[in-house]
């Protein structure tokens, strides 16, 4: 029988954990009887009784698993480690607030069904504010502008994988991967599907600014060489200018010896708009290098400390995967 992993990426995610559950028996019972499935809550070490609840679940239904984090890893790491511990022939990703609803499973497995590898969901409508609509679209403009691989907007992991593509993922070694980057560059099946997504159950994102912009920096000097090469030509641009401007200075000088000066005023201008230029730059080489400094260590991407239901051959094979 083809079977199913649904895995749950949590962080205070109490109020939702056992409603989850109960959706997603739901919709296998009655929608996707001819599947085996499994549920994994993967609990990225929440100072909530998110814990405690899917301790509760997993007595109530052995189909149900949990996994601990021995701390927090943050977003990214504890999403893509979730994708690595389902052992079905496809792996569904779906977020412990709610706000994706998993309803929208039957359609994707209809896509995965007809050669999909990769059914991804896009968030039509959104709960954040105007500006940070505005800015995310900006974002995911420019990417298109500066990245070869298209990436696709308005996804968050949300979406049905198939094994061979997570056999993909396994491959990665990389403590901070970019799972929106690896599926425009990996995904050669890829399907997206519009979501309209509910209002998160704990009422507000996990993420906040500096979180959104970590992650946008790290999809940036991922898939993005531009900026490294902008800040050569603009420097050999500069460069240039500086070269004409002041053969042009000396020229005006040596016809109006006595007339002509420069000026401390435009003198000033100059010395603050390179600095500040140059500030830039150092900026922009420094996330590449943080960038580096981070995938060159060779960490684990996360560390778990309880299982609940897992059995010691899938809790081995999800030790090599996440290179434990």
């Amino acid at each position: 029988m083809t079977k199913i992993s649904v895995v749950i990426p949590c962080y205070n995610d109490s109020k939702s954990i056992m409603l989850l559950r109960d959706r997603l028996t739901a919709i296998f019972t009655g929608q996707l009887p001819q599947y085996d499935y499994e549920i994994i809550y993967v609990d990225d070490c929440s100072p909530d009784d998110t814990w405690s609840e899917i301790q509760q679940v997993c007595v109530i239904d052995h189909k149900c698993k949990g996994i601990r984090n021995a701390r927090n890893f943050g977003l990214v790491r504890n999403s893509f480690s979730s994708l690595l511990y389902g052992n079905g022939d496809a792996v569904f990703l779906v977020f412990g607030d709610l706000q994706d609803p998993p309803e929208y499973l039957p359609e994707f497995i209809k896509h995965w069904e007809s050669g999909n590898k990769v059914v991804v969901g896009a968030r039509k409508n959104s709960y954040t504010s105007l500006i940070l609509r505005l800015l995310r679209k900006f974002y995911y403009r420019m990417m298109e502008k500066l990245t070869k691989n298209k990436i696709v907007s308005g996804v968050n992991f949300f979406g049905l994988y198939d094994r061979s593509f997570i056999r993909v993922l396994e491959q990665i070694e990389d403590v901070q991967p970019v799972l929106n980057g690896i599926i425009a560059e990996y995904a050669g099946d890829l399907k997206v599907v519009d979501v309209t997504q509910d209002k998160s159950a704990r009422g507000k994102s996990n993420i906040n600014f500096w979180g959104r912009y970590d992650l946008a920096m790290m999809n940036l000097t991922s898939y993005s060489k531009l900026f490294l090469r902008m800040v050569t030509f603009i420097g050999v641009g500069f460069g240039l200018f500086g070269v004409l401007f002041s053969l042009w200075v000396f020229i005006q000088k040596v016809l109006y010896w006595d007339n002509y000066s420069a000026g401390i005023p435009a003198l000033i201008c100059g010395v603050f708009f390179l600095g500040g230029l140059q500030l830039f730059f150092l900026g922009i080489i420094g996330e590449y290098l943080l960038s580096i400094n981070n995938r060159s260590m060779k960490r684990p991407l996360v560390v778990v400390s309880e299982r609940i239901n897992i059995d010691e051959s899938q809790a081995e094979e999800a030790n090599r995967a996440i290179r434990i």
